[in-house]
């Protein structure tokens, strides 16, 4: 399989299409082999405009909604990345294109292992992989200048307001399925406000379920 030809095809047909207009952002996904980040068994379906399965039950999210969640992410040079639930490690590949450090942050074992491997290769040196609880952020690297979760959350822990730098951008997929979308937080003399970004359904993060609510 021609993969070169099928990520360029990728990016003009699945990406572009959704008003993805950045060029860095574009430039990242022509750079990066999608396919060295899913199981081999996978890799002949590693540019279709889907949702991918992964080890313990996650997914990889389809290029599309990744690729405009990094847009309205806004990611500069110099700017610090906490990617949470990064999976295998693609999100923190495209991003270390862009930032200048990436913190991939990882749970499963099984996951963290297959990142540290696809990144030694496909990824700048600009990306620390740590292994924690994604509900808990990763409070050694703090404070963040960009924050984006590689899921759809049910309920967002202060934590990650506490890391986020003052000034810097939040990206979060809230709600489940075509009920979801992304919001955008943003943090400003330690006022915190979000806004609605657009529609968006992406699989689950494990980790940020809200807790059941006892009713009379």
């Amino acid at each position: 399989m021609d993969f070169a030809h099928a990520r360029t095809m990728m990016v003009d047909n699945q990406i572009r299409t959704e008003d993805v207009t950045d060029w860095d952002v574009l430039r990242a996904f022509l750079t990066v082999p999608r396919e060295a980040f899913v199981p081999e068994d996978k890799r002949a379906l590693a540019y279709i405009g889907k949702d991918l399965p992964l080890p313990a039950g996650r997914r990889l999210m389809a290029p599309s909604s990744f690729a405009r969640l990094l847009q309205l992410l806004l990611i500069g040079r110099g700017d610090v990345v906490l990617d949470v639930g990064c999976g295998t490690g693609y999100a923190a590949a495209i991003m270390s294109q862009l930032a200048g450090k990436v913190v991939a942050l990882e749970e499963e074992a099984t996951l963290a292992e297959l990142a540290r491997t696809a990144l030694a290769s496909h990824a700048g040196s600009n990306v620390e992989l740590v292994q924690g609880k994604l509900g808990q952020g990763w409070a050694p690297a703090a404070p963040y200048d960009r924050i984006l979760f590689q899921g759809a959350v049910e309920e967002l822990p202060a934590a990650f307001i506490e890391q986020l730098r003052d000034g810097g951008r939040m990206v979060v997929v809230e709600g489940h399925g075509n009920a979801a979308s992304a919001r955008l937080y943003l943090k400003e003399g330690g006022t915190v406000s979000n806004r609605f970004g657009f529609n968006c359904s992406v699989p689950p993060l494990p980790g940020f379920a809200r807790p059941p609510q006892f009713v009379f």
